[in-house]
């Protein structure tokens, strides 16, 4: 570790510094924790925020066609060492998940700057739109996009709870979506992506280390499966009467919970279930039901949601019912480059190596340039929710690795 990094990191401002200045911004009452979503009054705040932060620092400042932030350390250029992550969360989520590696890359920066450092590389943060998908369903959509890994025809009609179209947001919150879509220029312009994140496991906490270097992301997606009974009155329609949707719905929850059960190192989730028209006294006339699921290789992700699927239909018919399963997202194996990883590794001291089952941005950019991935200890295991959480002093820690990070590749 540079001696200057650690005599100028006590004299500027820290990544944890820059983390109370937006520790306000959508906070969620009802939820605890956050509830920042893409094209929200939230979000607006928090763009605002990051372009006055990177102005102030002397960066050069725009917004790509696809909604993602860009802020650049001299003129922007081809073969450029990025780094950055995202601002949005889940609903409720924590403080940590996505900031962590914007605050850090800004704090990082300073150090490069404190230390007169001449970046031979292109150097630039980059800030993604909706990383984690909490408005419209579909995660990752800037990055995505900015790939063309998902078409904007399909992602101008997503709908949030409300109905709102993203395109309809989009153009709300000042963007055009009618130039959103692969973007080869900004594309072409990224040599290098390291992205920071906070750990969203034990790993960490297993091995006493206070960061890692990221190996590989396993396959993952999301699934819709949709319950159409009939509504009908609670109290007048006998229990022998009701084609309900929400009994299905319920089976399947359980069969989910089973169906993973019995496969090794596999994840599957409900979060959100949503009944049409949602009265307390109103037999529901459709239910909605979103999986998260996954698996390492060598097992199908895929096999794991046919099983379920089997199951929903068989219970669906049961009651009369019917169920539409739509796949709305899936990412298979990210593995981050080797030479990348190996070079990281090294220059870390040997810091450990680790896979995980959380999506991220840098895995869309994985099949398109070398990407990394650096994880910052979480002491209580957590993510997702309120208690996730990241020492001070392992943000410091961190941030001052990715600055060497940044130089050693940069320079």
């Amino acid at each position: 570790m540079s001696p200057r990094f650690e005599d100028a990191a006590q004299k500027l401002a820290s990544a944890n510094d820059l983390l109370a200045e937006i520790a306000r911004v959508g906070a969620d009452r009802a939820r605890g924790g956050y509830s920042r979503h893409v094209f929200t009054s939230a979000d607006a705040e928090l763009r605002e925020w990051f372009a006055g932060a990177a102005r102030a620092r002397g960066l050069q400042v725009h917004t790509d066609r696809n909604a993602n932030l860009w802020a650049w350390f001299g003129a922007p250029g081809v073969d450029a060492v990025v780094t950055g992550s995202h601002l949005d969360s889940v609903p409720g989520g924590g403080a940590y998940d996505g900031p962590l590696g914007v605050v850090s890359a800004l704090a990082a920066f300073d150090l490069l700057r404190a230390e007169g450092f001449a970046p031979r590389r292109p150097l630039a943060i980059v800030v993604f739109a909706e990383e984690e998908g909490g408005r419209f369903g579909v995660p990752c959509l800037g990055s995505r996009l900015l790939t063309g890994t998902l078409e904007p025809e399909r992602a101008l009609t997503l709908r949030d709870g409300d109905g709102t179209t993203f395109a309809d947001a989009a153009r709300a919150g000042g963007h055009d979506p009618g130039h959103f879509g692969r973007d080869t220029e900004t594309l072409g312009q990224i040599g290098t992506f390291v992205e920071l994140h906070v750990e969203q496991g034990r790993g960490l906490i297993h091995l006493d280390a206070p960061l890692a270097v990221g190996s590989n992301i396993i396959p993952h997606g999301r699934w819709r499966f949709t319950f159409t009974g009939q509504g009908n009155h609670a109290g007048t329609t006998l229990m022998d009467d009701r084609r309900d949707p929400m009994m299905p719905a319920a089976e399947m929850i359980g069969a989910v919970r089973r169906s993973a059960a019995a496969v090794p190192e596999a994840r599957a989730t409900v979060g959100r279930l949503v009944p049409t028209p949602g009265g307390t006294n109103v037999i529901a006339s459709q239910v909605d039901v979103w999986l998260d699921a996954r698996l390492p290789e060598p097992g199908s992700v895929r096999d794991l949601v046919t099983e379920i699927a089997e199951k929903a239909r068989a219970a669906a018919e049961l009651e009369g019912c019917t169920v539409d399963v739509r796949e709305e997202s899936y990412e298979g194996t990210a593995v981050f480059d080797p030479a990348l990883r190996d070079r990281l590794t090294a220059m870390l001291g040997g810091a450990p190596v680790l896979p995980t089952g959380a999506g991220h941005d840098a895995a869309v950019l994985a099949p398109f340039v070398p990407t990394a991935m650096l994880y910052v200890r979480n002491p209580t295991g957590i993510s997702h929710a309120p208690q996730e959480f990241a020492e001070p002093g392992d943000i410091d820690h961190g941030t001052v690795e990715l600055a060497r990070v940044l130089r050693s590749l940069a320079g």
